[in-house]
């Protein structure tokens, strides 16, 4: 978003989020259904086969970006920008029977603003 104050400085805004992870569905030893983790402040306790399934995902979310499928009628449906919240499922790609799904919420966080001097 950009705004002109009065004093001739134009100002930017960009949308901030938070990212946390949720454990939906999980037969894995290392992660327990329910845990809930920071992104990226947890990522040290992130499996890395987790984390690189999903990064990409995660990267989208914040460049305010989204997926069009919405896994409507299913546990996975997904929540796009309500109330500034929006969902994303992603499955590790274990191939025992693990069967772990990640929620990825990303929450709009109020804006903060930075001013720059247009020439």
């Amino acid at each position: 978003m950009q705004n002109q104050s009065s004093t001739g400085v134009e100002i930017m805004t960009r949308k901030q989020y938070s990212i946390e992870l949720e454990i939906f569905e999980s037969g894995c030893p290392y992660h327990q259904k329910g845990e809930k983790l920071a992104y990226p402040a947890d990522k040290a306790k992130i499996c890395p086969w987790l984390l690189d399934s999903a990064n990409s995902m995660i990267r989208i979310l914040e460049c305010d970006g989204t997926l069009p499928w919405t896994y409507s009628g299913t546990p996975f449906e997904k929540v796009i920008n309500k109330n500034g919240v929006t969902t994303e499922f992603v499955r590790c790609p274990d191939p025992t029977s693990a069967g772990l799904v990640l929620k990825i919420i990303r929450t709009e966080l109020p804006p903060k603003e930075t001013t720059t001097i247009v020439s």
